[in-house]
């Protein structure tokens, strides 16, 4: 089956955190693994934009506007693949809000601002939304200029390389593949940050400061959502790596 959208995600700031695995496992569904990493799960932070983002029938001048989004997700797996469960997605448009929320995915409306460049990052996000608890994040992050991908089994490659979410649709878990290049990950450290995206969501982080990563960014194209294989309760869990 072709893919059905193309999109760039451009300038993606990852923060992550260790997370109480039993109060995750309760927010994600039934017939998905709670995934962790050396036994500990955890929860991320991902800030970044969206651009050109088309269906494959559509020309490239009719693409979305460039917009900012920020979401909140932790790490999951049917009984096919690894992926991850949003628990929550803030974006700057409306269009994509309400693409996303079809999508039986937590899209609010936010307003987002952004300073790029190589060397610095910055996200200021307000969510706007009334369907949720109001939250914000305020994140500046210095950006090491060597790039790299991630290596196999490394915690950052069980971080960043995921090739598919999980949504609630119609009362069915659903899963969407996605594929693009591996990150080009650099380093990144920040010198600010302040948040209530995880309170919000009722996420306490078991580490003060975030491990956090940066890329320049990746084309993806994405596929139509099918069901997903529910993992079997009578089988042994799967190995984190």
């Amino acid at each position: 089956m072709p893919w059905l959208v193309e999109m760039e995600w451009r300038e993606a700031l990852f923060l992550h955190w260790r997370a109480d695995g039993e109060a995750l496992r309760r927010m994600i569904p039934a017939d998905l693994e709670l995934e962790r990493y050396d036994g500990q799960a955890w929860v991320s932070i991902v800030a970044f934009r969206i651009a050109g983002a088309r269906a494959r029938v559509a020309p490239r001048f009719a693409a979305l506007r460039t917009f900012a989004e920020v979401n909140l997700r932790t790490y999951v797996r049917d009984a096919e693949k690894s992926g991850v469960w949003f628990l929550s997605l803030d974006a700057a448009d409306r269009a994509g809000v309400w693409a996303g929320r079809r999508l039986g995915l937590n899209y609010l409306d936010a307003r987002i601002d952004c300073s790029i460049n190589p060397a610095k990052y910055v996200y200021n996000v307000v969510r706007t939304d009334r369907r949720a608890p109001a939250a914000y994040l305020t994140a500046a992050a210095r950006i090491d200029p060597a790039a790299r991908t991630a290596a196999p089994d490394s915690l950052e490659h069980w971080l960043l390389e995921r090739y598919c979410f999980f949504s609630s649709q119609g009362g069915r878990t659903k899963r969407g593949d996605v594929e693009h290049e591996p990150w080009p990950v650099h380093d990144a450290k920040p010198t600010f940050l302040e948040q209530t995206l995880l309170s919000s969501a009722h996420v306490a982080p078991l580490d003060a400061a975030p491990l956090a990563h940066a890329s320049p960014g990746v084309t993806t194209h994405a596929w139509p959502l099918r069901g997903a294989p529910p993992v079997s309760r009578s089988a042994p869990s799967t190995p984190a790596r």
